[in-house]
């Protein structure tokens, strides 16, 4: 059994100590806050939960709900069927599009297939999509900050394919074309880094002047404020680990930006198993974060993990409190409250 650390509450930050076998007590890990779970990825793993209570397993998810090989590999236990399209759903049964959005087509699919849709889409990223239709509405070139390939990427430019370029990087800048320099807007993926994308509007705005921004930021608050926090811990790390997933967009970027703030190495591991002993050779500082997709109890597995290696102080650096929730998505919402009136009159 892994120990559990004690945690007590100081002036900014918590420290946690682990009462165990330490070694060497000068070895410490800087634990980041925030990090772990957003409120669009808690969302998305309760839409999953809750449609397999309500109307029993299978539930078909197209892609994975979230980007995260041990959330998914939970809920595939518990029934979760994951798809990559809406055809391998059979007709008639209950499907939930995954955290990243999707594009109008798929809507459309699955009215075909008479499929019964659960929109888990973040509502972060569902603000993005409503921004794209209103510029494409108004006839403006839009480009779009992001990597090709992404879901979310995908989704977005669904909305409106005509009007929207994909922008992938800085380097990307020189292959922009647009029809009206004075009628542009920049548009972002949620999960990009800060800096990077910053970088990226530089340029494209040395090339046209006149490039409107956003209403509000597209990038969400949850990227930024585990990229904020890393950045605080990364000069003093020797290593910094971030739990999460290799096709997360979000955990990779926060390795990039540790790398990028000072720390002298990082490692993205979705298990404390994954965690190289030569990786700690030498350090006494570790930094461990995790990327919004990630439950909380795979960073505890890899803080205990560290003890038994003799870092065994672990001060909790906070930078932000979270408190932003979504509700559940509508459809499940209605057939939850209707499930409840049905057993309170039987």
């Amino acid at each position: 059994m892994h120990s559990v650390p004690h945690i007590s509450q100081g002036r900014g930050t918590r420290r946690a100590t682990y009462h165990g076998r330490v070694t060497e007590p000068r070895k410490r890990v800087l634990l980041a806050k925030p990090r772990g779970y957003c409120a669009g990825v808690d969302r998305a793993v309760q839409t999953v939960e809750e449609a397999l209570k309500l109307y029993g397993a299978p539930v078909y998810v197209r892609k994975q709900i979230v980007h995260n090989k041990h959330v998914v590999s939970t809920l595939e236990a518990r029934g979760a069927i994951f798809v990559e399209e809406n055809y391998e759903v059979p007709e008639g049964s209950t499907v939930v599009f995954s955290a990243h959005g999707v594009a109008p087509e798929v809507h459309e699919q699955a009215r075909e297939r008479k499929l019964k849709a659960i929109d888990a889409t973040c509502p972060l990223v569902t603000k993005v999509h409503h921004e794209a239709k209103r510029f494409a509405a108004e006839d403006y070139d839009i480009l779009l900050i992001g990597h090709e390939g992404h879901e979310e990427v995908i989704g977005t430019a669904g909305e409106a394919p005509a009007h929207i370029q994909l922008v992938d990087g800085p380097d990307d800048v020189d292959n922009v074309v647009v029809r009206d320099p004075a009628k542009v807007v920049w548009l972002s993926q949620t999960t990009l880094s800060v800096d990077e994308t910053m970088e990226t509007v530089a340029r494209l705005k040395t090339r046209l002047p006149l490039l409107q921004s956003p209403p509000s930021d597209d990038i969400c608050y949850a990227t930024s404020n585990r990229q904020h926090v890393i950045k605080e811990i990364a000069p003093d790390c020797d290593v910094v680990i971030v739990v999460g997933s290799t096709n997360s967009s979000n955990s990779v970027r926060l390795v990039e930006v540790a790398l990028g703030a000072g720390a002298r190495a990082g490692h993205l591991v979705d298990y404390a198993s994954e965690i190289q002993d030569e990786w700690l050779d030498g350090a006494t500082t570790v930094g461990v974060s995790s990327g919004a997709s990630v439950p909380d109890d795979l960073v505890m597995e890899v803080l205990a993990h560290l003890a038994e290696r003799g870092f065994g102080e672990v001060t909790e650096y906070t930078t932000a409190e979270e408190r932003l929730t979504f509700s559940l998505p509508q459809e499940l919402r209605k057939d939850m409250k209707a499930a409840a009136a049905a057993r309170a009159a039987s």
